[in-house]
């Protein structure tokens, strides 16, 4: 957060008494009359002002001005955010994906670069909602990330960052997790999300290309565009699916191999290709658009 910007932790609830917190104006002549308002309100006179912050109204703005020339010295700028009384954040801004384990900020990788993406969702888009991610800096080197991008889908608004992690090996075994860290702040209200994750745990491929050869009933599919290269050394594993529309019933074959033999006897049956790490329990990758 900004110099002067500080977080208040408000228990949520009715009998708790406020949070008495001391302002101090950041003026060097001691001898010098200053006063202290909060948007249009007076609040006291003095070098120093105790607050009492409770609601989101007592939140927002102290300035600390001169009492000769209303000239502005220091301003204190307080957010909340909301507690229970085990003094655990409620985190309510913020909508869980379902997978995985209803996480709040989701990230994945569709390889082996050192580039992910990290996404977040909100039940309907405020005007005034800010977000900052970034990482947690240790021994694990920087990690830069793009400015959030919003796609509005009916009443929920997911938001996007790509992220790239610095000097990232692909071919070493990973020591130090990755920790991300995002802020949200809504006019007032403040609250913080986790992740912290291997690159090799976030791997979700892009769907193979695939194709349906009539003659001999055989499906052929390529690596996705985007997966590591060599694929010697990232090698992928695959799952067929037979899809019958008319009598319901799916079959799902397994194959290391780019081809597999599948004799299907009418036009109704639609088949699709989806992608996992070979060696490493990754997420399998969406289904391919139809091969035939």
């Amino acid at each position: 957060l900004p110099h002067s910007v500080y977080v208040v932790e408000s228990e949520w609830n009715d009998v708790t008494p406020a949070k008495r917190v001391e302002l101090t104006c950041n003026t060097p002549d001691e001898a010098l009359p200053v006063y202290w308002k909060k948007g249009m309100e007076m609040k006291g006179t003095g070098k120093t002002l105790i607050a009492e912050v409770k609601e989101f109204p007592d939140a927002g703005n102290y300035t600390c001005l001169r009492a000769d020339t209303h000239e502005i010295i220091s301003y204190e700028f307080f957010l909340i955010t909301k507690v229970d009384s085990n003094g655990q954040m409620i985190r309510s801004m913020l909508r869980s994906f379902e997978e995985p384990n209803r996480t709040f900020l989701k990230c994945e990788a569709k390889n082996y670069s050192g580039i992910f993406k990290c996404s977040w969702m909100t039940e309907n888009e405020s005007p005034n909602v800010k977000f900052t991610i970034r990482s947690l800096k240790g021994s694990q080197g920087d990690v830069t990330c793009s400015t959030p991008v919003a796609h509005t889908d009916e009443s929920v608004t997911e938001y996007t960052a790509q992220c790239q992690k610095e000097n990232y090996c692909p071919f070493a075994e990973e020591h130090q997790p990755i920790e991300m860290f995002l802020e949200v702040i809504d006019e007032v209200e403040y609250e913080n999300y986790t992740s912290s994750f291997f690159i090799r745990d976030i791997i979700k491929p892009d769907p193979p290309q695939c194709q349906y050869v009539a003659t001999n009933g055989t499906v052929t599919w390529t690596y996705p565009r985007t997966w590591s290269t060599p694929k010697s050394y990232f090698p992928l594993t695959f799952r067929i699916k037979a899809e019958s529309t008319e009598e319901h019933k799916i079959q799902v074959y397994e194959a290391d191999e780019q081809s597999i033999q599948i004799p299907v006897a009418g036009p109704e049956i639609k088949i699709s290709v989806q992608a996992r790490d070979r060696y490493y329990n990754s997420s399998w990758s969406e289904w391919s658009s139809l091969c035939r």
